[in-house]
């Protein structure tokens, strides 16, 4: 018995090593397919790029080649960190120059690198041997080639590109697949519309009269960390294509922006209008991303938040959310938002005493904005800023729009699709109204608008920044 209990022990050994070596074996053959896919995916794809720009570049080649500009061969790293020259076209510095490189054409050469198979269309980007922070990078980026878009391409477009670029292509890595690559090729062809952002702008603009906080992520979290131990409370608020129409609509709510200590720019929306009047939006910075950041920033620290808003339940479960989440990041106290204004007096001195140095308002806009203005002395929190839907989200409530959706600018649609009768006229009517605005301004800017008495009262003024709130027009009459 014992002999045979052993040799049906060897058997049932052996049968398992053998499934894990074929199923291993099975891995490495979906991988080299994978790899020829992409490779002939590759060819295919460079050789009709290259027909078609033929009559494009064959020119600039002469042209720049009599001039004295020849294709620059720039060092790159490649795959495993192999060294390569990305080719490039040296277009100069005239108008008709600048023109060709906003539309890429200085890079159209590179093609012949993916025809070479030293890049593919879907990779991380191709690094220069001296890039600043390469020790950081880490090894996983380079198990791959190179490409011509990445995740990191596409959330610099969508304003969302949080975080390092490092880390982004070791999540592609990690996720690396057919289906994956070809999700990434389509949110390209739309991000790709948005367009990268062209130069520096200054920390602090003016957008549709509003002034913008214009800085990073990362900054704005600083900002507001530091904000904690600051004598004088403050306010921000996050800005978006609806807040922009609220604020044309209620004079008190656009003013209560304009006195805000520091206005985030959120959505797509505010992106294109940036894009629209020469100033471009860094990063897009809504409550719902900021959170997270928030969280870890004051994980640890003796800095507390109190969480107001949202239906009752609500809050508990984003309370709970935070312990498991973040169990490091201080509550101070937590309280739905449906309560009567004999209750308000009662909320604000609970908000007072449970020492809270950051309140988040969650009562949608223009409410939470309003409340927090009027009720930031007698809180007694160092910072308070509205939060719109935030609650909802991290309860579990509502879901979240998938990564891929906000990296092709689409959160919005993805909204309206969940709650068409509350939300389409914000949307639909309300993104129209937008656009609209945009437009009118920037053809008032180009000096194509015309001023119409009483049209600029409706709330289209200056949209450069320049002009005046109906609240202050009213002031000055007085």
């Amino acid at each position: 018995m014992p002999a045979r209990s052993a040799l049906s022990g060897n058997a049932r050994s052996i049968a398992r090593e053998s499934r894990v070596r074929w199923a291993r074996q099975r891995r490495a053959v979906r991988r080299l397919a994978a790899e020829a896919l992409r490779r002939g995916v590759d060819l295919v794809v460079a050789v009709v790029v290259l027909v078609v720009l033929l009559p494009v570049v064959m020119p600039l080649l002469a042209w720049w080649g009599i001039y004295g500009r020849p294709v620059a061969r720039e060092v790159r790293l490649g795959k495993r960190r192999q060294v390569f020259r990305a080719l490039r076209v040296e277009l100069g510095a005239s108008r008709f120059a600048t023109w060709l490189r906003l539309r890429g054409l200085d890079h159209s050469l590179v093609w012949l690198n993916v025809l070479a198979g030293q890049m593919t269309l879907v990779g991380p980007r191709a690094i220069a041997v001296d890039e600043p922070g390469l020790a950081d990078a880490g090894g996983r980026r380079f198990l791959v080639k190179p490409g011509l878009v990445c995740l990191w391409w596409i959330r610099q477009r969508a304003n969302i590109a949080f975080g390092s670029e490092w880390a982004a292509d070791n999540e592609y890595v990690a996720s690396r697949s057919l289906s994956g690559d070809f999700g990434i090729l389509l949110r390209a062809l739309v991000a790709g519309l948005y367009g990268a952002r062209r130069g520096e702008t200054a920390e602090r603009i003016e957008l549709f009269g509003l002034p913008i906080t214009n800085v990073a992520m990362d900054e704005a979290v600083r900002r507001m960390v530091a904000q904690l131990d600051a004598d004088e409370p403050r306010r921000a608020c996050f800005i978006n294509a609806d807040c922009v129409n609220l604020s044309f609509r209620n004079p008190a709510y656009r003013e209560c922006l304009r006195t805000s200590w520091m206005n985030f720019a959120d959505g797509i929306g505010m992106k294109l209008a940036g894009r629209a009047f020469g100033r471009e939006i860094r990063e897009n910075i809504c409550g719902t991303d900021l959170f997270l950041f928030l969280c870890e920033a004051l994980s640890g620290t003796d800095k507390s938040l109190f969480l107001l808003g949202a239906k009752p339940g609500v809050v508990d479960d984003l309370h709970a959310w935070m312990r498991e989440r973040y169990p490091d990041a201080r509550v101070a106290g937590a309280r739905h938002g449906y309560f009567t204004a004999e209750e308000e007096p009662q909320v604000i001195a609970e908000i007072a005493a449970s020492k809270a140095d950051v309140l988040l308002v969650a009562f949608g806009a223009p409410r939470q904005d309003l409340w927090a203005a009027e009720n930031l002395a007698a809180t007694g929190v160092k910072l308070a800023m509205g939060v719109g839907g935030l609650f909802d989200y991290y309860s579990g409530r509502i879901p979240r729009a998938p990564q891929w959706v906000r990296e092709i600018g689409m959160e919005w649609a993805f909204r309206l699709a969940q709650e068409p009768r509350r939300l389409w006229r914000r949307y639909v009517c309300g993104n129209v109204v937008f656009l609209a605005r945009v437009m009118w301004w920037k053809m008032r800017g180009s000096g194509f608008g015309t001023r119409i008495s009483g049209f600029e009262d409706s709330g289209f003024v200056d949209a450069r920044g320049q002009g005046e709130s109906p609240v202050q027009r009213t002031t000055r009459r007085r």
